[in-house]
């Protein structure tokens, strides 16, 4: 890798007061945002991509135009997103898409997610004495690594659904792991607060620090040449030159060889890994399917969930600046939260309950939000959903940590991309291979197996999909798309897309406006609101209403294209990079 650094930038960064986000409570730090930044409404006639960064943009973009699909730029967009935000996600990770089909007129779900190896047992995450480990103490190394899933998804996608040569789509990312790119300020702070984990291995040291041990300055250019390599070998042999051969060796050696935490990732594991299709996971509201991704995602229940139980209120009179509104959307939030922790993990290995969107069961949820105040934990339960047979799980305690990617994407022909990505953690097991970052995504099970003799639903067994917040969402309105919406943000992914689904819906805000406005997020109790923002003006109100509430920041990452009877409309998140191509 070569880098090529601007002295002026250097020594302004050594003299500045470089201000960044709070840490979480407990000691765990988000993906850091530097600041807003203004973003219009995106119009265009043909088509539209939005993304999280600039160069993943162009690139779809440059897809799009020559002539590409909706497909074929999500391929192009998910290898540039693994060269220039390698942090969030890329091939050693996992992906969830949720994806319109225009002539087959049909809506599915491909489930890239990683899986546990099938040498992982219930004590992966245990200490001798039967403990669970700290987060960071089974986050770095090999421990935490799942199968990578996105390049199989990838290419059975692209195989299924392309319109251009598989080599085709691989062209702008490989060009520009030879032109190279800038560090950003935003990768460059999320550099500095990993800095002493990304420290610990080689690979990741030398690609992220300087020899001095400095994080890369931003304007500093990376030429990441074993990227390029890699990618130029899976656009010739297709996803199996990565799930098998040298690549696949190299993988499971660093893992298997990982300094202080090895894993059990086998060569078997890789070649064994599978995409599934699975059907979209829908909930009615005002009119609208909200479509989604079923589990090992707990994402379209838990947002389905909440948008049902405030839907018998009338948010659209109530307005976005009434407190009485986050009252209400709160306190659905966290009893949604409640059945997620309870009941949601890979339905693959743990037979769920039938009814958790069951509109009686859903009424009956909702009618607990008819007070005035806040609920009182203790009636913040999970409930009773209809389902055939006995629901005899233990609570979950998994920490799912604020990193991922996503991007929409709509070609002229109709067809609509909706993908969220990740490497789980920012900068996943701080283990790199052949240029590309390994996930830690195994460390989204529960560490726990079971609690008071009851086994937890998202538990580690072998070969199951760790439970996910990951939301990519199409929303369809008379039997066709009407919008693609979806974000990073760990846990608070959901509380993220409800709100921005709830803002353009109920509140009438165009997609930018909707993305734009403050996030308000209660998952367990505390009411994040979001610091800096006209969010903490309600903190008053909502403390008089019996919750306990704190600014934070509350960095999303939303992107979302609309199709009106006009045209496409799209919105980028102003909290990081992204940016909204059409035409």
């Amino acid at each position: 890798m070569l880098r090529i650094s601007s002295l002026f930038v250097c020594f302004f960064l050594l003299f500045s007061n470089f201000a960044i986000s709070e840490q979480l409570a407990d000691g765990i730090a988000p993906e850091f945002a530097v600041g807003r930044s203004s973003k219009s409404l995106v119009k265009a006639k043909d088509f539209m991509i939005a993304t999280a960064n600039p160069h993943a943009s162009k690139a779809g973009y440059a897809i799009l135009r020559a002539g590409g699909n909706a497909v074929d730029a999500m391929v192009a967009v998910q290898l540039v997103l693994g060269l220039v935000e390698p942090q969030s996600s890329g091939l050693g990770g996992g992906a969830f898409l949720v994806y319109w089909d225009a002539a087959t007129k049909k809506l599915t779900t491909f489930d890239g997610r990683e899986t546990a190896p099938q040498a992982a047992t219930s004590a992966l995450f245990l200490d001798d004495e039967g403990n669970p480990l700290k987060f960071f103490d089974a986050v770095v190394g090999g421990r935490s690594v799942g199968t990578p899933g996105t390049v199989r998804l990838l290419h059975e996608v692209h195989k299924a659904h392309g319109k251009l040569a598989w080599k085709d789509v691989f062209a702008p990312a490989i060009e520009l792991t030879k032109a190279g790119f800038e560090v950003s300020p935003r990768l460059n702070a999320l550099i500095s607060n990993s800095a002493e984990t990304l420290y610990r291995y080689e690979a990741t040291r030398h690609y992220f620090l300087s020899e001095e041990g400095v994080p890369l300055f931003p304007g500093t250019v990376i030429v990441n040449k074993p990227y390029g390599k890699t990618l130029k070998a899976i656009a010739e042999g297709g996803a199996d030159a990565f799930y098998t051969g040298e690549i696949a060796r190299d993988i499971v050696e660093t893992v298997q060889k990982a300094e202080g935490n090895p894993g059990v990732l086998s060569l078997e594991d890789m070649a064994n890994y599978k995409v599934i299709q699975r059907e979209a996971v829908c909930a009615n509201y005002r009119g609208n399917d909200i479509c989604g991704m079923g589990p090992p995602s707990s994402g379209a229940l838990t947002v389905g969930q909440i948008l049902k139980m405030v839907e018998p209120y009338d948010l659209k009179t109530l307005g976005p600046s009434n407190p009485e509104s986050w009252r209400i959307i709160g306190d659905a939030s966290r009893l949604a939260f409640a059945d997620r922790g309870r009941y949601m993990a890979d339905s693959d290995f743990v037979k769920m309950p039938k009814g958790l969107l069951n509109e009686a069961y859903m009424q009956e949820r909702s009618k607990l939000l008819g007070g005035t105040s806040a609920l009182t934990k203790d009636e913040v339960s999970p409930g009773n959903p209809p389902s055939d047979h006995a629901l005899l799980f233990s609570d979950d305690e998994a920490i799912e940590l604020p990193s991922t990617s996503h991007f929409s994407i709509v070609d002229k022909e109709g067809n609509v991309v909706s993908m969220t990505t990740t490497i789980e953690n920012g900068f996943g097991s701080r283990l790199m291979v052949r240029g590309f970052l390994l996930n830690n995504e195994l460390t989204d099970f529960s560490f726990r197996p079971e609690r008071n003799g009851k086994p937890i639903a998202n538990r580690v067994e072998p070969g199951k999909r760790p439970r996910s917040s990951m939301s990519p969402t199409i929303i369809m309105r008379d039997g066709k798309p009407y919008m693609a919406i979806g974000s990073p943000g760990g846990s608070r992914i959901i509380g993220y897309v409800a709100k921005t689904i709830i803002a353009h819906l109920d509140w009438g805000m165009d997609v930018q406006s909707a993305i734009d406005l403050p996030h308000l997020v209660n998952r367990f109790g505390t009411y994040d609101v979001e610091a800096g923002t006209s969010a903490e003006q309600f903190i008053p109100a909502l403390e008089a209403m019996g919750f306990k509430v704190k600014a934070r920041g509350l960095n999303s990452g939303l992107h979302g294209i609309v199709i009106t009877k006009n045209g496409l409309e799209g919105g980028a998140d102003p909290r990081r990079e992204g940016l909204v191509s059409g035409k």
